[in-house]
């Protein structure tokens, strides 16, 4: 923020809804409206030129919705943040908008009396959702799956990075590694470098938890 400035984006395909907001967020003397989108994409790139402390957007727009827009900005490293109005139930669509890296969620009927608040809130990294919102996200949590980290590990191997963890799981040796693969024992060496490398198993007793959580003994 320049000379605590707060400089908006307002991302709706409606000019009438623009409008409103643009009006609601007239009244702050820390806050400047600095640009107007229509769609997804152009937020994007008003994000990229502008370079604005908050994109105010909508969820369902035209090009690109807000969530992918959302995901963009967020991958591309833009410094914006995201908060995101809309008219849907958090229940429906607060959690992958959380995920794809919102920095908070407020419904339209609130806007004209929380809007302030939020930009203000977001600008400052904090998250903005409302009580019954941050309630769905702590339900959420409790339904993640707890292997989630482990999967995601896992699918960075190659695939035979992959056969190789699940037999040293089960308790073959690098000869018989080799045998199975048709590849040299110390070609199976190397690969156990790498996947130390990539998920930090050093011992066997390191393979076997990891395979555990992912089921992958199962599928001996």
């Amino acid at each position: 923020m320049t000379d605590d400035m707060i400089r908006v984006v307002l991302a709706d395909d409606h000019a009438v809804v623009r409008a409103g907001l643009k009006a609601v967020l007239g009244g702050a003397k820390d806050i400047e409206v600095i640009g107007e989108a229509k769609n997804g994409r152009e937020a994007v790139t008003m994000a990229e030129r502008f370079n604005p402390d908050v994109i105010v957007m909508d969820l369902s727009m035209p090009e690109l919705d807000g969530t992918a827009a959302t995901k963009e900005i967020v991958q591309k490293g833009l410094r914006a943040k995201v908060l995101v109005l809309t008219m849907h139930a958090e229940e429906d669509y607060l959690v992958p908008l959380m995920e794809a890296g919102a920095a908070g969620y407020l419904v339209k009927s609130a806007a004209d009396r929380e809007l302030v608040d939020a930009v203000r809130a977001v600008a400052h990294g904090d998250v903005y959702v409302r009580p019954a919102a941050a309630r769905v996200l702590a339900k959420n949590l409790t339904k993640k799956d707890p292997a989630q980290s482990e999967r995601e590990r896992f699918e960075k191997l190659t695939q035979r990075e992959r056969d190789v963890l699940r037999f040293v799981a089960q308790g073959y040796s690098a000869p018989e590694i080799g045998e199975k693969l048709f590849i040299s024992p110390k070609t199976v060496d190397t690969y156990k470098q790498r996947i130390q490398e990539k998920l930090g198993l050093a011992h066997r007793s390191d393979y076997v938890q990891f395979a555990l959580k992912l089921g992958l003994l199962a599928e001996a």
